[in-house]
């Protein structure tokens, strides 16, 4: 199965020898952090990726014919120990993580373009403590566990904005939970239920001067 790869790409399948390589790009609270599986740095979609050569790594990724949220799980070790605590501070949960799996060709160029193999939302990292060095291990959730999670929306002008600037559809809301006042006829009282309705030119609702009955 074909997919969204290029020609390129899948002529580079093909080949008896290939240089697979992965980009991963994951959105911290400092910046944007670009990584590639290869050594040093290298240009790709306009971006410069560093290479963490063996010191990352990436969890398989499965996939089957019913609908997961299966995630991935991503790991860099040889970190200092005594920078641990700011990588972990940095993370932030939710944000976007972003895997491509793709090829260089014999010049050391990436064979245009990449697949995007995976997309998630970063979780909850974990540590594990070495000598002089530990591992930080990150959990990528599928975007398809948002669909297990509670929609919190209101009717209020404030998250009415989130999707629709300027719209002033809910802009009296919060007043309404003080509003003291009654449906109808200004200045007047609530009108009787058992009251008959009296009507121009006769009694009422029976005919020409007949009573209803």
């Amino acid at each position: 199965m074909s997919r969204d790869l290029t020609s390129a790409v899948q002529a580079e399948l093909l080949k008896m020898k290939v240089k697979p390589i992965i980009f991963v790009e994951a959105v911290f609270t400092s910046g944007t952090l670009r990584v590639w599986s290869g050594i040093g740095t290298i240009s790709w979609n306009g971006q410069t990726w560093t290479g963490v050569g063996n010191l990352g790594g990436i969890s398989p990724i499965s996939e089957g014919t019913e609908p997961h949220a299966d995630g991935i799980e991503l790991s860099l070790s040889g970190i200092p120990s005594d920078l641990v605590t700011k990588a972990l501070g940095e993370c932030r949960p939710n944000a976007p993580v972003k895997l491509w799996f793709g090829f260089l060709d014999e010049a050391e160029a990436v064979i245009a373009d990449p697949y995007q193999s995976f997309g998630g939302r970063m979780d909850v990292p974990s540590v594990e403590e070495g000598g002089d060095t530990s591992t930080i291990k990150l959990r990528v959730e599928n975007r398809l566990v948002d669909f297990n999670r509670a929609r919190e929306r209101r009717f209020t002008h404030e998250d009415q904005q989130i999707d629709y600037p300027g719209d002033l559809g809910f802009e009296y809301v919060a007043g309404l939970q003080e509003w003291n006042g009654v449906w109808g006829k200004s200045g007047g009282q609530p009108p009787n239920p058992l009251t008959r309705p009296s009507y121009p030119g006769g009694g009422g609702m029976g005919g020409r001067g007949g009573a209803l009955r």
